[in-house]
Formats: C-alpha cells, sequence, structure tokens
C-alpha cells in the first residue's frame, strides 16, 4: 500500500504522517521548553530528598532520644528508690573522741576507735578552708553538686595521661562517706551524684564543708581536721602554718601513699601542690607559698594513751568506771569530757614516795639478774633497741654490759627512739662505778641462794641488759645501777571532806603491770583495821579511858585453837583503850571485841565502808578479812571529818559531747551560791544530807588516840609532819601486808605494801618500818606550803588529865598524865575496873566460836602491828 493511503488508513480524512510530522514540531519546541525544566526539577528533587532524609533521622534521632531519656528517667526513677535518706545528716553525730582532764585542765587521755573532735565551721579557720577547697574542690561555692568543669577536665586528663583522676566535688565525698559504700561502680557514681544535688538543696555550702571537714579519714586513726591536726602536730587547727595546713589537705586522698615517715618525698611533694593551688587560687601570695614550700614536714606525732605524766593507773581507773556507768560506745564514739579529781602535783609526789620506798625495800634484797642477755660482739645497739624500756620511768634508760672490771662497768645506752618508730643509730656509752651500785653486791639470783660478793665483775658480765639511772655528783654525770622491783604496794590521797580522790598509784609502773594495787587488790588490812573496832566501842559506852586486860587468849574453832599474840610477843596487862591502839595490842583487841560482840563490829566495819558482808568472828578484829586501800582510805576519811559518810570519787564532772553536765560528784547543795550581786542576803550555807555513821565526838576521840600511835606508838619516829597528825599501821601475819592509814585535818592517805602473791616480806617489815616512811615523804611535800591546822574538837567535849597506865583522873604532879577527851555525861571511871580480868581470873580465857570461823583463824588472824 502506497504511504499516502496508508497515511489515510490510520487517520482518516487526515494523513497519520502529516500530523506526527507537526505534532513532532510542537512536541520539540515543548520538549525545550520541558527539558529545562527537567534539569530543574531534578535538582530540587535532591534536596527534597535530602530533606527528607534529615527528617527521617531527626525524627528516629527524636524517638531514640525520647527512648533513651525515658530509660534514664526510668533508671534514676529506680535508682532514687533505694538512696538513703540525706536528712539524716541534720542529725549527724559523728564517733567523737572522749576527753579526760585532771582537775587542773591537763589532759590525761583521751579514748577513741577513731580519733575525732567535732568543730563547727565557725572555728574553723578560713587558711585551713582555703587549703582543702585548693586541693579537692576550687569551685564549691559555685557549683550545685556536681561540677561540670571539673569532670571535663578529669576526663581529659585521663585520656592524655591514662591516669585516673577523680572529679568528685566536696557535695559527692560527703554523701559518698555518709549515705554511700565506696564500691567503684557506675551505680554508686549516678547515686552519688543525685544525693549531692538533694544535699546541695536541702543544706548550706557551710554545713556541707562542716560536715566534711569534721568526717573526713587523715590516717593515723584520725578522723577531721581537729583530730588530725593534733596526731599530727600535737597542735589546734587555728595554730597550723601554711605548711602544716596544706599537708592537712593533701592527706584525705590517700594518707598511706603519703604517710610522713615511710613515703616522705610523696609527701612534700603533694603538700607543694596543694601550696601551688592556694597560690594559684589567690589564697597564698607566692612569696608566702614559696616559703612554706622550702619547709620540711615537721610532723610530731602525738602519742597515745596518758598524757599527764605519772597518771596511767587513775586514767585506767576512770576508764573502768567510764564504762562501767555508759558502756563502750559512749566512751570511744561518745565525745565525752572528763573532768576528774587528780591534783597533777600530789600525782607525782606520791608516785615518787611509793617508787623510793619500793626500791629501798627491793635493792635490800640484792641483785636478781639482768633484765636480759644479748650478743654484743656485733651491733648491740640494734639489739638493744629491740627491748622495750618501761615508758612510765623515763629516769631509767636500758643499758647492755660491754666490759666489766673489779671497780666499774662499762655500758651502752639503749639508743633513742625516732619519731617514726625507728631505733637510731648513735649509740652512748657510759660507766656504772662500784660504788654507784654497792646494793647489787649481794646477789639474790633465782633459784640460788643469796650471796655477798666484792667486784662489780661478779655482779655483771658482757651482754648483761640492766636498767640505769644518770644522776650528778659534783658536777659529774654519773650512772646508778637499778632494777624493777619485785614488790608492789599502792597509794591513795583524798579529800577527806568530799571523797575527791587527789592522787592514786597502783603499783611501780603501770608499764610492768597494769593491775591496779590501789583499787583492785584484796589485802588483809591487819592492825590498820583495829580503830573501827574502837570506835564501836567508843560509840557504846565505852571511853579512851576504858581498861581492858593485855594478856594471852585461846579461841577454840572447829577442834582448831587459835592463840593470837602480840607483835613481839609478851602483853602489858590491864591497859587503857588508847594504849592498846597506840601499842597496836593484839590481845586487848580480840578481849574488847569479844567483850561488845562482833555483830556490832560487823555492823560498824560495814558502815564504813570496809566491807561489804564482814563475817561475825574474832579472828576478823584483828584485820583477817580482805579490803582494798581505796576502801581503807575512805572509811579513814569518815573519822577526818567528824563521823560523814563519804563516796570516794574520781571524776568530779561529766558533760556530754554537746557541753551538758551528765554527771557531777558534789552531793551537797547551795541555793544562795548563784547569786550574782551582794544586796545584803545572808551568808551562803552549804546543806551537806550526807549520811552521818559515826558521832562526831567519837570521830575526834579515835582521831586523838591514833595521833598517840604517831608520838608515841608504832609509827613514832616514822612519821613526823610537824602538824598534828593520826594514824594506824598495819601488817598481817608473817609480814605479808604492810600498811599506813594516816591524815591531817584535810588530807587522808593509805599505803600498802607486799607481794602480789602475799608471800613472807621478812622480819621487822612492818607497816611502820614500810609503809609509814611513804607516808610521811609524801605528806611532807604534799603540805608543805600549807599551814598547820588542828584537827576540829566538836562543841561540848571535855578534855580531862588522866593516867595513862590506870585510866583514872590524875591527882596534880602525878606523872605519866595524858589529856583525855570526854563525852557529856562520861569521864574517868572512879573505881579501877578491867574488861577481861574475870574470865583470865577464873581460867575462863579460853572462848569456844562457831566453826564457820574456822576458815577465817587457820587463814591467819592479821592484826600483828
Amino acid at each position: 500500500m502506497p504511504v499516502e493511503g496508508l497515511c489515510r488508513a490510520k487517520s482518516g480524512t487526515r494523513p497519520y504522517f502529516t500530523h506526527n510530522v507537526r505534532a513532532n514540531r510542537t512536541h520539540g519546541l515543548v520538549g525545550q521548553y520541558f527539558g529545562a525544566s527537567l534539569r530543574v526539577n531534578k535538582k530540587t528533587s535532591g534536596n527534597g530528598l535530602m530533606i527528607r532524609l534529615i527528617g527521617y533521622f531527626f525524627g528516629i534521632g527524636t524517638v531514640l532520644f525520647l527512648v533513651v531519656a525515658a530509660g534514664v528517667a526510668w533508671y534514676i526513677g529506680d535508682v532514687s528508690k533505694d538512696l538513703p535518706d540525706y536528712e539524716v545528716l541534720n542529725s549527724y553525730e559523728p564517733p567523737v573522741t572522749t576527753r579526760v582532764h585532771a582537775a587542773s585542765g591537763e589532759l590525761m587521755a583521751e579514748y577513741a576507735h577513731q580519733r575525732r573532735l567535732f568543730l563547727p565551721i565557725q572555728a574553723i579557720p578560713d587558711r585551713v578552708k582555703a587549703a582543702f577547697l585548693s586541693a579537692e574542690d576550687k569551685n564549691f561555692y559555685s557549683h550545685p553538686g556536681v561540677d561540670p568543669f571539673g569532670l571535663a577536665r578529669a576526663v581529659i586528663n585521663n585520656i592524655q595521661t591514662g591516669g585516673r583522676q577523680g572529679a568528685s566535688t566536696i557535695t559527692q565525698q560527703v554523701a559518698k562517706n555518709f549515705l554511700l559504700t565506696n564500691d567503684q561502680t557506675y551505680e554508686r557514681k549516678v547515686k552519688e551524684a543525685i544525693l549531692s544535688f538533694r544535699i546541695e538543696q536541702a543544706y548550706s555550702k557551710d554545713r556541707i564543708l562542716e560536715l566534711y571537714l569534721n568526717e573526713i579519714f587523715f590516717g593515723q586513726n584520725a578522723y577531721g581536721i581537729a583530730g588530725a591536726a593534733l596526731t599530727y602536730y600535737n597542735k589546734s587547727v587555728n595554730e597550723l602554718t601554711i605548711a602544716e595546713t596544706a599537708y592537712m589537705a593533701a592527706l584525705p586522698k590517700a594518707p598511706s601513699n603519703y604517710h610522713p615517715f615511710r613515703h616522705p618525698e610523696r609527701a612534700v611533694e603533694r603538700r607543694n601542690w596543694v601550696i601551688d593551688r592556694m597560690v594559684e587560687n589567690g589564697y597564698v601570695s607566692k612569696v608566702d607559698g614559696a616559703e612554706a614550700k622550702q619547709q620540711p614536714l615537721g610532723v610530731t606525732p602525738r602519742k597515745t594513751g596518758s598524757y599527764l605524766f605519772a597518771s596511767e593507773y587513775f586514767a585506767e581507773e576512770v576508764r573502768r568506771e567510764l564504762i562501767d556507768r555508759y558502756g563502750n560506745d559512749a566512751l570511744y564514739e561518745g565525745g565525752l569530757s572528763v573532768r576528774t579529781t587528780l591534783d597533777p602535783r600530789l600525782q607525782a609526789l606520791a608516785r615518787k614516795a611509793l617508787q623510793k620506798g619500793l626500791m629501798s625495800y627491793d635493792e635490800r634484797r640484792g641483785f636478781r639478774g639482768p633484765v636480759e642477755r644479748i650478743d654484743v660482739s656485733g651491733d648491740w645497739g640494734a639489739l638493744l633497741g629491740k627491748i622495750d624500756p618501761l615508758r612510765d620511768v623515763p629516769e631509767w634508760q636500758l643499758a647492755v654490759v660491754l666490759s666489766a672490771s673489779d671497780d666499774k662497768v662499762e655500758v651502752g645506752l639503749r639508743p633513742g627512739q625516732e619519731a617514726s618508730g625507728s631505733v637510731g643509730a648513735e649509740r652512748l656509752t657510759g660507766s656504772i662505778l662500784a660504788e654507784d651500785m654497792k646494793w647489787a653486791f649481794r646477789l639474790n639470783f633465782p633459784n640460788e641462794k643469796s650471796r655477798n660478793v666484792k667486784l662489780a665483775s661478779e655482779v655483771l658480765t658482757p651482754g648483761d641488759v640492766v636498767y640505769v639511772e644518770p644522776f650528778e655528783l659534783e658536777g659529774a654525770q654519773r650512772l646508778r645501777l637499778r632494777q624493777p622491783p619485785k614488790i608492789q604496794g599502792a597509794l591513795v590521797a583524798m579529800d577527806p571532806h568530799t571523797g575527791r580522790v587527789l592522787a592514786m598509784v597502783g603499783g611501780f609502773s603501770f608499764a610492768q603491770s597494769e593491775f591496779n594495787r590501789a583499787t583492785q587488790a584484796q589485802r588483809q588490812p591487819g592492825s590498820a583495821f583495829k580503830p573501827f573496832v574502837y570506835a564501836a566501842a567508843l560509840d557504846n559506852g565505852y571511853t579512851p579511858a576504858s581498861v581492858v586486860l593485855d594478856a594471852p587468849i585461846e579461841i577454840v574453832s572447829g577442834g582448831e585453837i587459835w592463840k593470837p599474840k602480840n607483835y613481839g610477843g609478851g602483853s602489858a596487862g590491864p591497859s587503857t583503850l588508847r594504849l592498846g591502839i597506840e601499842r597496836s595490842r593484839n590481845l586487848m583487841t580480840v578481849r574488847l571485841a569479844k567483850d561488845m560482840g562482833m555483830n556490832l563490829v560487823a555492823e560498824y566495819a560495814e558502815r564504813f565502808g570496809v566491807y561489804d558482808d564482814m563475817l561475825p568472828v574474832l579472828a576478823m578484829s584483828l584485820g583477817s578479812g580482805e579490803t582494798t586501800v581505796m576502801r581503807m582510805a575512805s572509811a579513814y576519811s569518815v573519822f577526818a571529818n567528824g563521823g560523814k559518810q563519804i563516796k570516794p570519787s574520781l571524776i568530779d564532772r561529766i558533760q556530754d559531747r554537746y557541753g551538758k553536765t551528765i554527771f557531777r560528784h558534789e552531793e551537797r547543795s547551795c541555793d544562795a551560791c548563784v547569786a550574782t550581786a551582794w544586796l545584803s542576803q545572808a551568808e551562803p550555807e552549804v546543806i551537806d544530807e550526807r549520811e552521818q555513821v559515826l558521832d562526831p565526838m567519837t570521830a575526834y576521840q579515835i582521831t586523838s588516840m591514833m595521833e598517840g600511835v604517831v608520838t608515841r606508838g608504832t609509827a613514832a619516829s616514822k612519821v613526823n609532819l610537824g602538824r598534828p597528825t593520826a594514824g594506824k599501821t598495819g601488817t598481817t601475819n608473817e609480814e605479808k601486808d604492810a600498811w599506813f592509814m594516816g591524815y591531817t585535818a584535810d588530807l587522808v592517805t593509805g599505803v600498802f605494801i607486799g607481794f602480789d602473791n602475799p608471800t613472807p616480806m621478812g622480819r621487822g617489815s612492818t607497816g611502820g618500818a614500810l609503809a609509814a616512811p611513804v607516808f610521811n615523804e609524801f605528806m611532807l611535800a604534799a603540805l608543805k606550803d600549807s599551814r598547820p591546822v588542828d584537827f576540829r574538837v566538836p562543841e561540848g567535849m571535855k578534855l580531862i588529865a588522866i593516867n595513862r597506865k590506870t585510866g583514872m583522873q590524875a591527882f596534880e604532879g602525878e606523872g605519866d598524865v595524858i589529856m583525855e577527851a570526854f563525852k557529856p555525861g562520861t569521864g574517868p571511871s572512879d573505881v579501877y575496873s578491867v574488861i577481861g580480868l574475870e574470865d583470865y581470873a577464873t581460867g575462863d580465857a579460853i572462848t569456844t566460836i562457831s566453826p564457820q570461823a574456822n576458815q577465817a583463824v587457820v587463814n591467819g588472824s592479821g592484826g600483828l602491828y
């Protein structure tokens, strides 16, 4: 078919091809237009796609953010459920050190699980605050609890150095230390941050800093800045220098890493870093900072335990009493402030007097051998340094014998202790001349028969470790040989009007033995008990002039016969009560007790506090029961104060951590004593409601009789104070216990001497020979600066001259006369009568007592002298 026909066939009346040609022309023009448009739309479609992609990812990111935020919110909410209550910080009561002071205010001892003293923020110097802010958190006063800038710095530093620099703020540390654990986990850090925000909202910055500075650990068992200042420098925070303050601020990061003696270089480096930060932050000038960095650490550790010389036994007794009253937690965490009754001067004098008495007895018995033996061929200083000396006897030094000749001994002295506890290398030597060790020429080695020698080389040999005491003679320094005594003793000095214990020594050395023989040793008082027997008699119809027979007597008990004897044997026949107590007559005392009845004697002994439950048997009248020096001193105080019962006390006052008084020993009241001005009111009167356990007149009569013990009796020539003094010696069977109890108008002192395991001390070791000289030395020194005071004579007492032997009224010009005190309505007898004479005359001198007394009788009667 022709093309034209084909075109018609296709298009009907119009050729198809022609139409398409036109159309193509038209399409060409349109195509040019749309081609340009298509190129523009392609660019627009690319941008839209990008926008759609961005929108898509933004949507996904938003969803993810919301999911993460929801997850974080859920996690924080979940973590927050278990968060501790930060409001407990309102009632913050950290464990605080209990401090014990002498009556003078001097510190005696401190007790704590954590050595801490709480300081309010107002009492902490600005320099101290600046040091800790520079070391720990310089933005503390501007951040909300967490420091984002500090955190960023720490992260960058850790990435750069590979270290683990912390970024915890002071608030975070408070949250961790008070409310959380030290676990190194992310959960703990999250909790820490949450709590920090909450703490910042609830508390002021100063309060948060106060909590921090009082809680942090500094090493050496020191907590809080006040405790640390005392522990490391023995100073208060106000006395710390810039260098010292910086070192304190350096420690909390890692106390063991900056130990002043184990790691001194690290400690100085860290301290200087803190000083640089203080300079950088404007708290310290560059000049002062540079000067501080040149200073040594200068750490001077404070010793623990007892701080006041010679107060160890006293402090330990106070510690036990505090535990009995309030428990361990109150003592070691309660921050109690305890004011004791201790007089430091009297305490030192008591220690000196007792030690002198114990050493005197011990040296008379001879030298028992060296403390130890070491090899002196090599480094003897190191070996000697390992032996602990008696820390509370600073007058003595340990020494080792290097060589010995006939007339002297060469010794090497123990090297001094450095602050770090290491033994110093310096070696000092000296000589002990034979004349300075003569007491040791009597050898009394264990398991050997004692013998006497004449040469120093026979006493000591090289390698012997001994104690020496330096002393000066005619300008020359010399050494005296010493040895810790085996004999022990105790001394208690007390105010008889208040019961305040002014001095107490429980043995030769607390370092040698912590057993307190003043309060813990139960010993027989012997004849020191007799005044209570005589007091019972005088309170019940007898007088000092009553006459009792001093003659042999036998007591039968359970088949055993007890025959008490006077010391030295013999008897004096009929004698007055005064003579019986002055010469400590056992036979008289037993007859007097028998005449009164032992139930009465037991009642008085318990009333005075000598015993709690005394067995009413005749043997007890001679002091065969067991009691303590403290009880005896308290009982004798009743005689001295006119018959008033007292409670011995080591403590005047106790305050809690807030200063509130929770205990006061003084029980007497004086309402008018608190007046602030004189308004013509009556003179204040102290109301004393203590129990009157003895007639004041009886108390004076006993006192007068015991004055005779000192002037004419068993303590004559042993006690001479140059003022009115009363007292009584006491010695038990075989001289196992030696006592002297005595007093002036305002001071009572009791002394006991004996072996811890009751052992005979040797013939002549009586209360008068051993204990009375200790009493005399102490009292002379204690009363040196006080004026003599007469014993108070109760109103109504009559003084009548009597014959000392017969007890009857003396005639003018008669010899052997004494002025005796009588109560109203009593006086010397007009008829000479003797208590116990009838039984003796009829041969009825044998008395049978109940079997229950047998054990007391067999164990020993006591009361020899």
